[in-house]
């Protein structure tokens, strides 16, 4: 089957660039288009999208909020924030708000490709800049809060789903987990679907987040 793509972006031409490029895989179909959040927010309701690729700066509704407000429904689809601004804040409060990948719109169309295939199967995809964002903010040292926040969050967890946690903090996927670990996929599964629940996070990048957080990583 191939992979439900809804494309929010308020610039007519990144949506037909998009529209072009992906409309010629075998595996992924361009279900939708939106010109602001608003518009993104039902059709997601309706078309019911794998995965969404959300600009951030959008009239009537921006795309962080956009992503905040997918993330409380149920079964949301997985979102690629995809931007021209590369800015320290934008990726920290993409990923809080629930994104699995952040890319920049000058990403060559393969890396995008790649992306959009990664986050379907429940993996983030982060471009390089946004990684390198993301570790320096981490390592820049969290405060006591957030600190003491994530240390009780993972104290709630067994031992086996903190060895899962650790992993994904680790960036591990879900096959390499099973054969560290000695478990089916399946199983590590159903372990990171507990994790969600558990650290009241959306994505395997904020589940990273905690462990780093909590100085485990």
């Amino acid at each position: 089957m191939s992979i439900r793509v809804l494309v929010v972006d308020d610039d007519p031409l990144v949506r037909s660039a998009l529209g072009l490029m992906l409309g010629g895989q075998t595996d992924v179909e361009v279900v939708g288009e939106a010109q602001n959040g608003r518009e993104g927010l039902a059709l997601a309701a309706s078309l019911r999208p794998d995965v969404v690729l959300m600009d951030i700066r959008m009239p009537v509704l921006d795309g962080l909020t956009a992503t905040r407000e997918l993330h409380r429904r149920p079964q949301p689809p997985h979102v690629i924030v995809l931007t021209t601004f590369d800015a320290d804040d934008h990726v920290v409060e993409a990923l809080g708000a629930g994104a699995d990948g952040f890319l920049l719109k000058d990403t060559p169309p393969a890396q995008i490709l790649d992306a959009i295939r990664a986050v379907a199967l429940g993996e983030p995809m982060l471009s390089p800049s946004a990684t390198r964002t993301l570790i320096d903010r981490l390592r820049s040292g969290p405060d006591g809060e957030r600190v003491a926040a994530a240390t009780v969050r993972l104290a709630l967890l067994t031992d086996r789903e903190r060895d899962v946690a650790l992993a994904v903090g680790r960036g591990l996927s879900n096959a390499e987990i099973a054969g560290e670990l000695h478990l089916s996929v399946p199983t590590v599964k159903a372990h990171v679907s507990r994790l969600f629940d558990k650290l009241a996070v959306t994505n395997r990048v904020q589940i990273a987040i905690c462990v780093h957080h909590a100085g485990l990583a």
